[in-house]
């Protein structure tokens, strides 16, 4: 148990040395071996659920020093925010490695390697505890994805992988240098030298270093997320992107965005953090990607981009939700983020399904699937339904949690939250209206509905989306004591409630509350 976390985070890395032996044509070997390293890895994950006290703080906590001479460890450790994110990335990993059985057919053994590496560097984001330490892991993420989209994407994919390079590295670099900026305050202050954030989160710093540091870290993870406007990325890394590609993209990759600023922004920068000014700008920010994303959405004719843009939006609530700064906002940012990896996982999936049968993403080719695809126009149903926020799914759980923790920051924060959710819902039924309903051409005729490896694919992720959707007691239970401490770490003598509100029935407290 000492060495847990490093086990679910090494079991992907492991995985490359036998895909090396494995020669390149018993390609179903390729396949079962990454799927088992990968599996292995999930249940690792569990094990660490299981053995998770949410009364505590840090756990399974490992710490080696790594240079020593520059006060850097290998320094690992999860809290209940992290514990949620691990289980999502081992689980959405495991099942994009599977929904990649039949649609990749040349150079498989260099594609599972990727994503194993993948794996372990988006694994290693959420545990790590040492500011440089993230950052090696962080960077870590952007090589495969890389290779991912120029060697298995579409017909623009070298321009794809590339933008997503550069905007992302030009965010890391700024990134870097807010790190930079804080070890050094640190080790001028108490003449010590140490990257861990426990020390860093002791630094005073100056006020008007302390905003440029915000901003620096602000660029590096808003570029990850993405916020309006550093967007302009995402949807060209999606289109190209094989399926599987597009599924750990949208369901995790994008959550190192907002896990920086709740890891990093917030409690190291606590004062830059609640200033009325940055978190107006913040706020517009999140509020333009809401509405932007949204009515973009509601324009596109390629399917795969449709669902690119909406992630855009789904993730203005999550930033919005994080500086509203009260218990209820950020804990119903990190369960929308694990939703929205949930969600928009299965609509991407839904995509490389459809895709996979008539090679083409255009809405217009398609119509009246339900009459040759009953399974799959119910799982896609379920998928839309959870992604537009109605209950008894997931969705409606997080939606309703970050409403009520704006809604205490500002009104027409909340109004322009509720503008974004009616807006979901309408480009959401028009894509299932145009693609499920209506005449079936003889085109798609002949399209087979869901093999049982496919539903296989679906499954974990429509079970995991009505548990959390009926009963989201475990999940706020698990956060509860690292978000009261986050807060009080932003707004010292905030007097959070010793359990977080349930989002079903605090409306009338919330209210009294102001």
């Amino acid at each position: 148990m000492d060495y847990l976390l490093s086990l679910v985070l090494f079991i992907p890395l492991a995985g490359l040395v036998p895909l090396v032996l494995i020669p390149s044509s018993n390609r179903n070997a390729i396949r079962l071996t990454a799927i088992g390293f990968a599996a292995l890895s999930f249940v690792a994950s569990l094990v660490l659920w299981a053995g998770f006290d949410p009364r505590q703080d840090f756990q399974f906590v490992e710490r080696v020093p790594w240079i020593p001479s520059i006060g850097a460890s290998y320094h690992l450790g999860i809290d209940g925010i992290s514990l949620l994110l691990v289980v999502m990335t081992t689980l959405v990993g495991l099942i994009a490695i599977l929904s990649s059985w039949n649609a990749i057919q040349h150079r498989e053994k260099e594609y599972y390697a990727f994503f194993l590496v993948q794996q372990t560097g988006m694994l290693g984001v959420f545990m790590a505890l040492d500011a440089l330490l993230f950052f090696v892991f962080w960077e870590l993420t952007l090589i495969p994805m890389y290779f991912i989209i120029a060697i298995w994407g579409g017909p623009r994919r070298a321009y794809a992988a590339i933008k997503f390079v550069i905007y992302t590295l030009i965010g890391s670099v700024l990134m870097l240098l807010g790190i930079l900026t804080l070890y050094a305050q640190h080790r001028a202050q108490f003449q010590t030298a140490s990257f861990a954030l426990a020390d860093l989160m002791k630094v005073q710093m100056p006020e008007t270093m302390g905003w440029w540091v915000f901003w620096a870290l602000f660029l590096g993870f808003a570029v990850k997320v993405p916020m309006w406007p550093f967007h302009t990325w995402l949807p060209d890394a999606h289109v190209e992107a094989p399926t599987a590609g597009s599924v750990v993209l949208a369901s995790v990759l994008l959550k190192l965005g907002t896990y920086g600023f709740i890891r990093f922004s917030l409690p190291l920068l606590p004062d830059a953090a609640r200033d009325p000014g940055i978190v107006s700008v913040v706020a517009l920010l999140s509020i333009i990607a809401i509405v932007y994303g949204a009515l973009t959405s509601l324009m596109q004719t390629d399917w795969k981009k449709l669902v690119a843009y909406s992630s855009v939006s789904h993730l203005g609530f999550c930033t919005l939700g994080i500086f509203a700064l009260n218990p209820i906002g950020i804990a119903g940012s990190v369960l929308q983020q694990v939703n929205h990896g949930i969600s928009t996982g299965m609509l991407f999936l839904i995509v490389g399904v459809v895709y996979e049968r008539r090679h083409t993403r255009d809405i217009g080719q398609y119509g009246g699937l339900l009459r040759v695809m009953p399974v799959f126009t119910m799982i896609f149903l379920i998928a839309a339904l959870s992604s537009m926020g109605m209950p008894p799914l997931n969705g409606f759980i997080g939606e309703m949690a970050i409403l009520q923790g704006v809604y205490q920051m500002s009104f027409w924060w909340a109004f322009w939250c509720a503008v974004g959710i009616a807006l979901g819902a309408a480009y959401l039924f028009w894509l299932f209206q145009r693609t499920m309903l209506g005449t079936l051409t003889e085109a798609n005729a002949q399209l087979k509905d869901l093999s049982p490896r496919e539903i296989l694919v679906f499954a974990p992720l429509v079970l995991w989306a009505f548990s959390i959707g009926l009963y989201p007691k475990p999940y706020f239970d698990v956060m509860e004591r690292s978000v009261a401490q986050i807060v009080e770490r932003v707004r010292p003598g905030y007097h959070a409630q010793h359990h977080l509100p349930n989002p079903l029935d605090v409306g009338s407290r919330a209210a009294a509350s102001r």
